[in-house]
């Protein structure tokens, strides 16, 4: 059973200072998680985790990932911008993005960002928005096909599509991608790949990273260029729902050690660093939506109507993702009525629950919503004219911070022109 890392009674004392809907986050958790994967990868020297800040573009929690030895996978402008002003530049900062803008380019070219190509006609065009190639860069490989682990020992298939992905170079593309960056002055290389999201499997990374290993080894022997770096991207993911097994970062991380030993050391390229790229798993479980029940509706099924909604986190209206839900100060109470748990916004996939069973909620009782800590917030939308919720942190020491304040009417008629 998940369990929320705040009780009832804090909840309580921080909905008196801050209103319901917000996101807070337990600063424990995270620190503890990103320790756990630096352990797992630390038979790597070079090993670094570039934090998607796409999860969670939050400059408090950018920092204590910071902290943590961690730096910034970018994908835009924004998030560039972001991670400088946090103090995280150079090659803490991996630019990963696609359709790529000239001045995205210049400027994670000016801030000493590892750049990584998504496709083999950006190559010319990074030379010509930059002026020249950086010395270090990077390449985006998509193999094509299905991509399947079949049954693995936790008992269930892993199945993506990379064929369908619009992310990515073909095999003939990234050879010919890195003969001509070694030509224009290129002379150290990585390679980044992305498989599968939010796998379940601690097989997953270690059988991703053979595919890498062996293609760096080709690539080497094809073209001459220094393979430095291999970037494993994200795709580790988290157990949205109780029943589900939680991944074992340690094992995942002797998986790929295993891996790197067969494949790398053979080749001459033992001195191949490791980096990856996770958001969900670094900061989905360390989240909560917090939302106080408002309205019941009894008509054809019974409703609860909250005071959050899609606007405060999408997953579950645009995937039919599960979010777990607690009932505060209801916990061990039994689960024997059926409710959806909806929003208020005029449209019918505002629900955070359909069919879920849950102790019965009176009105005020307030619900944490699980695993909201990455793409929850950060795809806040203001349909409808909702206005984004509050971010706080919970600090190690149980007091609690505000670290993004929640909007107001005067912000969302702010870029109006009346």
């Amino acid at each position: 059973m998940k369990k929320p890392f705040v009780t009832r009674e804090q909840l309580e004392a921080i909905a008196a200072q801050y209103p319901t809907p917000f996101h807070i986050y337990d600063e424990a958790g995270i620190r503890e998680n990103a320790r756990r994967l630096k352990a797992a990868f630390a038979w790597n020297p070079g090993y670094r985790e570039y934090f998607a800040v796409k999860a969670t573009p939050t400059p408090a929690i950018l920092k204590i990932l910071k902290e943590e030895g961690c730096g910034c996978d970018c994908s835009s402008k924004t998030e560039l911008l972001m991670s400088e002003r946090c103090g995280i530049t150079g090659e803490h900062i991996m630019f990963s993005s696609n359709d790529t803008p000239d001045e995205e380019f210049r400027l994670a070219a000016k801030l000493g960002a590892i750049i990584n190509l998504d496709d083999l006609t950006l190559v010319d065009a990074l030379e010509k928005a930059v002026g020249s190639i950086p010395e270090k860069i990077c390449c985006r490989f998509n193999p094509g096909g299905m991509f399947t682990l079949g049954e693995t020992r936790e008992g269930f298939q892993v199945m993506d599509n990379p064929g369908d992905a619009k992310y990515g170079m073909t095999r003939s593309q990234i050879a010919e991608a890195f003969r001509r960056l070694s030509a224009m002055g290129a002379r150290e290389f990585g390679i980044h790949s992305f498989l599968a999201s939010n796998t379940l499997s601690n097989e997953y990374y270690p059988a991703l990273a053979r595919i890498l290993f062996q293609l760096a080894a080709d690539l080497k022997a094809e073209t001459g260029v220094h393979i430095s770096f291999i970037n494993l991207s994200g795709g580790v993911g988290i157990p949205y729902r109780p029943e589900q097994p939680a991944n074992d970062i340690a094992v995942i991380g002797e998986g790929v050690r295993k891996a790197y030993e067969e494949i790398l050391v053979p080749a001459g390229m033992g001195d191949v660093a490791l980096y990856t790229e996770l958001g969900r798993f670094m900061l989905a479980p360390y989240g909560h939506l917090v939302t106080r029940a408002i309205h019941e509706k009894h008509i054809y099924k019974e409703y609860i109507g909250v005071d959050a909604c899609a606007c405060n986190l999408m997953r579950p209206a645009m995937y039919g993702s599960y979010h777990h839900i607690t009932v505060m100060g209801k916990e061990d109470a039994p689960c024997d009525h059926k409710y959806d748990v909806v929003g208020g916004l005029c449209e019918n996939n505002d629900k955070f629950a359909i069919d879920r069973m849950l102790p019965k909620i009176d009105m005020g009782d307030l619900l944490v919503i699980h695993d909201a800590g990455a793409h929850g917030h950060s795809m806040g939308y203001n349909y409808n004219g909702k206005l984004r919720s509050a971010e706080l942190l919970l600090r190690q020491d149980g007091s609690v911070e505000l670290i993004r304040r929640a909007e107001t009417v005067e912000d969302y008629f702010a870029p109006l022109v009346w």
